[in-house]
């Protein structure tokens, strides 16, 4: 079982056909420099704050004071945790869970010192600061944000698990490998080389459904998945099957959940192509626009579905794990959006590269 990581994102070696080590493949969870994860950790205090405050407010002008008094000291100390454990993550990854864990309650005990401090300095606290009190509150806030996102981190295992397993039987199913088998069989008299690069392809999908591929792939590998299965719809469709490829070589090394473009070409195969009787298109292009990268998968829709959404609600089935992997993975830096636009069904994911 993959061992969770807390407060790191150091990225995981790309799975090969040698052995794991004790430390490949972790989940990495708790990343500080998300905005994602700073957007709620900063929320997540004031809310906390907000209610404190309500305490002995005679009325909501006492209670914003109060308000904007504890936000002067707690907002630099939560910057403060997220800072340094953004810093840290390298050799925090190194740790295992409970010691990740330590790590950050004994953070937030610094940062509820320093917020403490903070309050001191501004002379808004009678006699002595309260230094135990904001050393455990520190404490406390900072153990329910980091179990939040261990649970968090969690929900990754099944989502990929569903992806994994999804695919297996996208593989399996004798539509497809009957096709593919009578694709290879009518070509081993004719075209030998071609029939043996069609069963290569196949054993590479089979491959890459099967083996625990880790929390993250490169934009890279997932295009060089995608492109073998197009090699065997190509043999299947012939002339009926137009693909196109634009991709940006600078948006390579950007990273998505494993076997996740997959699927989306996979639908496009099946809901675009598949049911039209003439030529059908399907492009893929990537392409780096600064620190993003977006990747979009267009297909043609059979006649009659062009413009009407409800016809195309086939590609649904696995955009629904998709977005959750993405948002698993990437939180709110990253965006994705389908849907027919201009008569033609669009799948656009926007993501950052790191």
């Amino acid at each position: 079982m993959q061992e969770t990581q807390i407060l790191s994102t150091h990225p995981a070696p790309l799975p090969g056909p040698a052995p794991r080590g004790p430390t490949m493949g972790r989940a990495l969870v708790f990343d500080a420099c998300q905005v994602g994860v700073v957007l709620r950790a900063v929320l997540f205090v004031e809310a906390v704050l907000g209610v404190g405050a309500m305490f002995g407010a005679a009325g909501p002008g006492e209670w914003l004071a109060r308000l904007a008094l504890l936000t002067g000291g707690a907002l630099p100390a939560t910057l403060a945790w997220l800072v340094t454990a953004c810093s840290l993550k390298k050799g925090l990854q190194r740790l295992r869970e409970p010691l990740q864990y330590a790590a950050g309650v004994l953070l937030g005990m610094l940062a509820g010192l320093y917020a403490c401090a903070m309050l001191a300095l501004a002379g808004t606290t009678a006699g002595s600061p309260p230094w135990l009190a904001c050393a455990a509150s520190g404490a406390l806030l900072s153990a329910l944000l980091v179990t939040a996102l261990l649970l968090r981190a969690r929900a990754r295992t099944p989502a990929a698990t569903t992806a994994r397993l999804t695919e297996l039987q996208s593989r399996i199913r004798p539509h497809f490998l009957f096709n593919t088998l009578n694709s290879a069989i009518a070509l081993v008299r004719e075209e030998p080389a071609k029939a043996e690069a069609l069963l290569e392809d196949l054993s590479d999908l089979f491959r890459h459904a099967l083996v625990e591929q880790g929390e993250s792939a490169t934009l890279e590998d997932e295009i060089a998945l995608a492109r073998r299965y197009l090699d065997i719809e190509q043999v299947r469709f012939g002339e009926r099957l137009r693909v196109q490829w634009l991709v940006d070589p600078r948006a390579s090394t950007a990273r998505l959940p494993p076997l996740l473009l997959q699927p989306l070409v996979e639908n496009a195969v099946k809901h675009g192509v598949e049911p039209t009787p003439g030529p059908a298109r399907l492009r893929i292009m990537a392409e780096r626009r600064g620190s993003r990268v977006v990747l979009t998968i267009t297909n043609t829709l059979p006649p009659g579905n062009a413009g009407a959404e409800p016809r195309a609600r086939g590609h649904g089935i696995a955009l629904a794990n998709v977005r959750d992997r993405l948002r698993l993975l990437h939180d709110v830096d990253c965006d994705f959006h389908a849907g027919v636009r201009d008569g033609l069904y669009q799948v656009r994911i926007a993501l950052p590269v790191k």
